[in-house]
């Protein structure tokens, strides 16, 4: 519901009250991921989506039903060959939905889903852990995780400090995710799935070459929604009227502004002076920092004179092999405009584990699978 955090933060300073439905968890070809939600208070509003249209109106009503009757509720939607009319996913997937009333007269869970939404609306890092499969009585309880480990609320005084634990390990991966535990907070007894909403700032996006293709690249890194840094050494170009949506225009030499700047791994740098002066220096050091996406613009010649230069400074193969140059796949892109799209894809690709390549006639599936992270003791288990 984090997806969703400006409307409904809104909506609890204004005293509404509301149920919000959330994906918990999605089989096969499904249209939303985990966390999507749907919310719609007393007076019918809605706001958000839970499927991109295939089953808004029966999750519409299960909305309504809970705010009649005060009870959260998980349904699951699928695909039925039987009955041509039923309520289900178009694309043959399943989605399971937990739909949890909010009342403003709430004291409890109502807090600290008003305090996760406000943290989200105003950009600061917080997890939301919620119960969304247990016993019935346990559903939709809440605990808001910040990123020094520090909670509040309660999902039960044995579970939250393991929830608490598991909710940071994906925080400081940007991920949202169900995990199973047991209901004493260790891996024995009853188990419970608890989903965990990441809401994070923006990724970065770092242009580097205020050069004709960057202006096209910061409107659809914007699209994308990251946040976008123009940074050349050049003081003629990096300017703020050449580039007025980017969030940032910087007058340095790259290698220097990477240095001293926040980057981590979900940060995308995008290479665009093609000078080696500029290019070299900062390469060698963007390679050898766990970014989510290097790319560098230029001819093949270019290509393989900067692989000369980056293995002379002392790179590896391993390393190199990060370099995605030419920059952008093979899309026939020849206009700034064109040029961008191509990047985004690769940059796309890249960030979800797409091939690029047409999905007409291939087998492939349309979605991909993230690989989990490392939680505080292993692998987390049972992430959706």
């Amino acid at each position: 519901m984090l997806d969703i955090a400006a409307e409904l933060h809104r909506w609890c300073e204004e005293g509404r009250d509301f149920a919000v439905a959330t994906v918990v968890s999605v089989g096969g070809s499904a249209p939303r991921q985990p966390g999507a939600a749907l919310a719609v208070d007393a007076a019918g509003t809605a706001v958000g989506s839970v499927s991109g249209g295939c089953v808004e109106g029966a999750v519409y009503d299960l909305c309504q039903d809970a705010l009649r009757t005060g009870r959260a509720v998980r349904e699951s939607f699928g695909y039925s060959d039987e009955d041509a009319f039923a309520v289900g996913l178009t694309c043959g997937g399943i989605i399971d939905i937990l739909v949890t009333p909010v009342p403003a007269a709430d004291t409890g869970p109502r807090l600290v889903l008003a305090a996760a939404l406000s943290a989200a609306a105003h950009g600061h890092p917080a997890a939301l852990v919620r119960i969304v499969e247990g016993p019935a009585g346990l559903l939709g309880r809440a605990l808001l995780v910040r990123p020094d480990g520090s909670y509040e609320g309660s999902l039960g005084p044995a579970l939250d400090r393991t929830a608490a634990d598991e909710a940071r390990a994906l925080l400081e991966a940007g991920r949202t995710a169900t995990v199973t535990v047991g209901a004493d907070g260790g891996r024995c007894g009853e188990p419970l799935t608890l989903l965990v909403e990441s809401a994070v700032p923006p990724p970065r996006m770092i242009v580097f070459g205020a050069v004709d293709f960057a202006g096209a690249l910061v409107r659809i890194g914007k699209f994308l929604g990251y946040h976008v840094t123009v940074c050349d050494a050049r003081p003629v170009f990096a300017t703020a009227r050449r580039f007025p949506e980017a969030d940032e225009v910087v007058v340095e030499w790259p290698h220097r502004y990477l240095d001293a700047t926040e980057a981590d791994a979900r940060t995308v740098l995008c290479v665009l002076t093609h000078d080696a002066k500029f290019d070299i220096p900062l390469l060698e050091r963007a390679l050898r920092r766990p970014l989510a996406y290097v790319g560098a613009m230029g001819s093949r010649r270019t290509h393989e004179d900067r692989l000369r230069r980056l293995r002379e400074a002392g790179l590896a193969d391993r390393e190199l092999a990060r370099l995605r140059s030419p920059i952008g796949l093979d899309l026939g892109a020849r206009t700034p405009e064109e040029t961008a799209l191509s990047i985004a894809s690769e940059i796309v690709a890249t960030r979800r584990g797409g091939s690029g390549t047409p999905l007409t006639g291939a087998r492939t599936p349309i979605h991909h699978d993230v690989p989990a992270p490392l939680g505080p003791t292993g692998p987390i288990g049972s992430v959706a």
